[in-house]
């Protein structure tokens, strides 16, 4: 059996292999005069929530556990190129609020599109299936080191991936027999949702859709899908979660996913479309965010219900 001197080895073999692969010794990433510190600073002042406003130095380390003396050199050094503003906090002039310049903007545009290239070249090496076990794998070790290893909550774990062959007939499995049996809504919305999965993945474009699994045990409990609507619209789609994976917040993840992965693609909007009698999807759209903009009384598979009709604006982080 293997011990803790392996296991420790095993570890540290892969954190070798994957700072090779991934370029994180080079002095400037992606071709760029910046490391991977400052990559993070950059990221985070551009994809910082808005709702949160604008974040101070104290923030930025916080959020990324970096060394308050190690953040200021990096934000000085920011501030002598032109990438970064502050404003004085109304409440406390001690306080300095952060955000990129719009030439700040511009270089990081710049090095997020290279970045996602590089990762992009990597993937194109591997087959789709293998793209999705990789990224799957990438997930769990995301979870497992995210203080969810435990033995007492080691049955909360679940796997979050992309979506691969066989996927589609299980989301609509899940979503014809849930609803049938907590709505008494008829084989027409298993029809509805075969429908959608089919589209998406004729039409399936990488670039600015996606589509979220939730595994558990090895069976699909959840999805989600973020389509492209036009070009500064996205719409979310086909979110659901097993009864039996329901109280370890996977929906709120799941549409968190969506939000972020929208803003990473510049969308403008994120619009979606439910029934008034799903009260925890709408808990947690209304906790996201998303407003209800309409109500109409319909009826559909079988059953009289009211569709409401919800949007997030998502407005450039300045």
């Amino acid at each position: 059996m293997e011990g803790i001197a392996e296991r420790v080895a095993a570890v540290r073999r892969f954190n070798r292999f994957y700072t090779r692969r991934i370029g994180v010794l080079r002095e400037g990433l992606v071709d760029s005069p910046f490391s991977l510190a400052e990559l993070r600073v950059l990221y985070e002042l551009a994809h910082w929530p808005r709702e949160r406003g604008r974040p101070t130095a104290s923030e930025l380390g916080e959020e990324l556990g970096l060394d308050a003396g190690y953040l200021s050199r990096i934000l000085g050094g920011f501030r002598k190129r032109g990438l970064i503003a502050g404003k004085s906090s109304e409440a406390d002039a001690r306080q300095v609020h952060l955000s990129l310049t719009r030439s700040g903007e511009k270089t990081f545009a710049v090095l997020e599109a290279r970045t996602s290239d590089e990762v992009a070249a990597m993937l194109a090496k591997l087959s789709p299936e293998a793209q999705g076990e990789l990224v799957g794998a990438m997930t769990k070790i995301e979870d497992l080191l995210d203080g969810k290893s435990s033995p007492g909550q080691r049955k909360d774990l679940y796997l979050l991936r992309p979506h691969r062959v066989g996927d589609m007939g299980e989301v609509v499995r899940l979503h014809g027999v849930l609803y049938a049996r907590e709505y008494g809504w008829d084989e027409r919305f298993e029809a509805l949702v075969a429908e959608i999965a089919a589209k998406f993945v004729r039409n399936f474009d990488p670039k600015s859709e996606r589509c979220w699994i939730v595994e558990r045990g090895g069976e699909v409990v959840g999805s989600v899908f973020l389509v492209k609507k036009s070009k500064t619209v996205a719409q979310l789609r086909l979110l659901i979660v097993d009864p039996e994976a329901r109280g370890l917040g996977i929906g709120r993840r799941l549409v968190e996913e969506c939000v972020r992965f929208a803003r990473e693609k510049s969308y403008r909007k994120i619009v979606l479309w439910t029934q008034s009698i799903l009260g925890a999807a709408r808990r947690i759209y209304e906790q996201a965010g998303f407003k209800l903009v309409a109500r109409e009384p319909h009826k559909s598979f079988g059953a009289s219900l009211v569709g409401e009709s919800w949007e997030l604006k998502l407005q450039r982080v300045r």
